[in-house]
């Protein structure tokens, strides 16, 4: 980690220059900056839609929320960045982050990621994960885009390099994503699960089962007629979706009803390779009203939350008086 360089100043003495930076602040008014208007803004909920990388010129785009946030940008939340990268037929496009982790989905087209020596081939469906220091280049067969994201906000705001692989370039084979997922739709028990999804993971992480030691993936269905009961978790989501027809759409609010259905909420309405930001701490419900199932990629800081012990997923669940309880057990 560096320090920031403090110019020389002979008119300030040595103690005064040493606590010239010094703040002292009422813990009152201080131990929650979220609740002090004008500190730290609260997490947003934006939204971006597949218009973007669907046409133009071969290009990474940003999905910039770094003005609400008030930090340092591009980022999407406070720790990650999420950007389409699209990419015309024959084209090379490099991409590289001061990043400890970087996931890449596709989602459109054919080509091949070169990283070094190492060359990873993909299709539409596939994703793949990079390690710290992994500048990268992208060439499409047919017209392509890419979603990635990574955790370079992160390390902005430590002012720090990531200079240490903590694991391997991966790649998680669309086919084998679908079956691991069948077979948790087909088991007797998902029968009456409120979620049926396969989360990606990586060896090298057995203590938070994630797929990066920072970042969180899960590739989901929302099954015809699904109302998936709300659930809240103190990290920003990010979700892609990869694949719906009108009529499925996530609802997110702050409380719970009488029911146990979302309060006052904010209807997001799905768009297939449209990306919408879930922020910590409030409840949301995904609801399947289309008629055919729909696939969705939520990406997470929760790799980071669960090693601190901070993630705090809840979930609600009905009784059998018909009331709903709050459990903290997806089963």
């Amino acid at each position: 980690m560096t320090t920031k360089k403090t110019t020389n100043d002979h008119s300030i003495s040595p103690s005064e220059l040493l606590t010239k930076d010094a703040r002292y602040s009422d813990y009152r008014k201080a131990s929650n900056p979220l609740s002090q208007k004008g500190t730290i803004a609260p997490i947003s909920a934006p939204r971006w839609d597949h218009e973007l990388h669907e046409t133009g010129p071969t290009e990474t785009l940003p999905l910039d929320n770094s003005k609400a946030l008030g930090c340092q940008g591009p980022a999407t939340s406070p720790g990650l960045c999420a950007n389409f990268v699209h990419i015309n037929p024959g084209d090379r496009h490099a991409t590289n982050a001061n990043a400890t982790s970087q996931l890449f989905f596709v989602m459109r087209g054919e080509g091949r990621t070169e990283v070094g020596d190492l060359v990873i081939p993909w299709t539409k469906g596939d994703l793949f994960t990079l390690p710290a220091c992994s500048p990268a280049v992208h060439s499409a067969a047919f017209d392509a885009s890419l979603y990635w994201v990574h955790d370079a906000p992160l390390l902005k705001y430590l002012g720090v390099e990531a200079t240490q692989k903590n694991f391997s370039p991966t790649l998680y084979n669309r086919d084998t994503m679908r079956e691991k997922l069948e077979e948790i739709v087909q088991d007797p028990n998902s029968a009456k699960a409120n979620r049926l999804s396969v989360l990606l993971g990586n060896e090298h992480f057995p203590q938070t089962m994630t797929i990066t030691h920072v970042i969180w993936a899960m590739y989901g269905r929302l099954p015809v007629g699904a109302l998936q009961l709300p659930h809240r978790h103190q990290s920003v989501a990010i979700d892609l979706v990869v694949d719906c027809q009108p009529g499925c759409y996530t609802m997110v609010g702050p409380s719970l009803d009488k029911n146990g259905q979302v309060k006052d909420g904010e209807r997001f309405d799905w768009k297939p390779c449209s990306a919408f930001v879930t922020p910590p701490g409030l409840w949301h419900s995904h609801h399947n009203e289309s008629g055919s199932p729909a696939h969705i990629l939520p990406i997470q800081d929760a790799g980071l939350h669960t090693f601190l012990r901070t993630l705090n997923i809840l979930f609600t669940r009905g009784t059998k008086d018909g009331a709903f309880e709050i459990v903290s057990d997806a089963s």
